[in-house]
């Protein structure tokens, strides 16, 4: 049983194919592993014990009939943003809190396609804002490497729930660095393809144009997996991109030799953690060794992306979070006296306090003599940010660096101080790639203190199988991906912590 909840997406798909057990058995044992951890950890906010074995008896069936896929029968979870058929979607709010989804997401369907096995839904930030998972209403979720620290934000759960093997991945989203900060701070490899590449279309907006879906995995042969079966063209999003999905697993091995890696000056400045640094350049000569050349390169106006981002972010989600208004759905206060009155403590009683702060900013940006001064002014930011990537990879091919400043941080330490700033630059390294739209990664690259440390990478658009590739070379020269929290006595887990 241990065994089997130690394996990845990618083993775990090979044991079901040579029937080292079946579907049932390994949805059962993740099940009985929630069970005894969630109450700790925090990390689902709905378990789906009854639809998930229904899902994997039919996976076994598909099976012993021969009609399964390469993924059917293998167990994951989904991140609360995503809406779900019959089963609860709270994104995190009390505001949703009892609303049933009638639809599935894009990406909910095409993992049910593929016969994957849904084992619940993890816990994040409300309406995903946030940077350590603790404004969500169900309450903050806890990093499986220390208990006190935060996981990171807004997919903590999923990026709990992975690393502490209460499922073998789960998806995400990321729209300012909410893949690859928790993946940072609880060692896994978390990836955020191009704007456009995966359907938004039954997943709660945030802000519309950085909004976008990923995976968190322990490795990115599990990462490409999932990468491709979520991946492709919707018509019912109108900012899906209609390209072609590589064979992400195809181009995993491809050598290095060559690989023109940028290292951002910016990026390697005051405020990095000098031991995190360390950890970062011991990485990158692990890709010397295999033959890639490192070059640094300049982001000028990367100084400028937290205060781009903190008036756009907040403006689309001030649009995005109107419909919220008790009338349709969401929540309704008691007894409103008039139709005022219903909108007011509707909207009062059903947001928490970051997403009130973040509606206030954005209906300030964009109201009347103040739309060009800062709405304006910020999209011709994101630009110039855009545009310093163009010419950073007109020298190199991928952008390298640390993925967050230091490791995992207190809980409490900093979303109880009444300066949000300090929150807001938890990003600082990652919120740039969601401006410009590009795909970027984190991998594990080491353990400070017996906490992880992640790498990022950063691509050109579209060129999610190059950091796959570069990633999964890297993990097949180290190990630092395959080290895992103790969660508790008993668990047949090894730790490093």
């Amino acid at each position: 049983m241990t065994d089997m909840m130690n394996q990845g997406v990618a083993e775990l798909a090979q044991s079901l194919a040579r029937k080292d057990f079946s579907s049932v058995e390994v949805t059962q044992a993740f099940l009985d592993r929630i069970q005894l951890h969630n109450n700790d950890l925090n990390a689902f906010v709905t378990i789906t014990g009854e639809q998930a074995l229904a899902q994997a008896k039919t996976a076994d069936a598909m099976r012993a009939a021969g009609t399964a896929g390469p993924w059917t029968g293998v167990p994951f979870a989904h991140k609360d943003i995503f809406c779900t058929a019959g089963v609860r979607t709270a994104c995190g709010s009390r505001m949703l809190d009892k609303f049933i989804a009638p639809y599935n997401a894009t990406v909910v369907e095409k993992m049910n396609a593929a016969g994957m096995v849904m084992l619940g839904k993890t816990n994040m930030d409300e309406f995903a804002m946030g940077s350590s998972n603790e404004t969500s209403w169900y309450g903050p979720v806890k990093n499986p490497w220390d208990r006190t620290l935060v996981p990171g934000g807004s997919s903590g759960g999923s990026a709990s729930a992975v690393a502490a093997h209460l499922c073998p991945a789960a998806t995400a989203t990321d729209t300012g660095g909410s893949i690859r900060q928790p993946a940072a701070f609880c060692g896994l490899t978390g990836i955020k393809p191009t704007y456009g590449r995966i359907s938004r279309w039954g997943m709660i907006a945030f802000a519309s144009s950085l909004d976008q879906a990923g995976v968190l995995t322990r490795s990115a042969e599990d990462a490409a997996i999932l990468l491709q079966t979520m991946s492709g063209f919707d018509p019912k999003d109108s900012t899906s991109v209609d390209l072609p999905v590589p064979d992400y697993l195809a181009t995993l091995d491809q050598p290095l030799k060559g690989l023109r890696i940028g290292l951002p000056k910016q990026h390697f400045a005051e405020g990095l953690n000098p031991q995190v640094e360390k950890l970062i350049r011991d990485a990158l000569a692990e890709f010397e060794k295999q033959g890639a050349i490192l070059k640094e390169v300049s982001l000028d106006n990367s100084h400028l992306s937290v205060s781009a981002y903190y008036v756009i972010a907040p403006a689309e989600a001030s649009a995005n979070l109107s419909r919220y208004d008790g009338v349709r759905y969401g929540h309704r206060c008691d007894k409103p006296v008039d139709l005022e009155d219903l909108y007011k403590r509707s909207r009062a009683e059903g947001f928490g306090a970051e997403v009130k702060r973040r509606i206030m900013v954005g209906t300030y940006a964009l109201s009347a003599g103040f739309y060009d001064a800062y709405y304006i002014k910020a999209q011709k930011i994101r630009r110039l940010i855009k545009d310093d990537f163009d010419r950073a990879f007109s020298e190199v091919d991928v952008i390298m660096g640390p993925t967050s400043p230091h490791t995992a941080f207190a809980l409490g330490s900093k979303h109880k101080q009444k300066d949000p700033v300090a929150m807001y630059l938890e990003d600082i390294y990652t919120i740039a790639v969601n401006l410009a739209g590009l795909p970027g990664m984190s991998i594990p690259a080491g353990l400070l203190n017996g906490l992880p440390v992640g790498l990022q990478i950063v691509g050109r658009d579209f060129s999610e199988g190059q950091l796959l590739n570069i990633a999964h070379r890297f993990q097949q020269a180290t190990d630092w991906h395959t080290r895992t929290p103790g969660v508790g006595a008993g668990t047949g887990m090894k730790g490093d912590h």
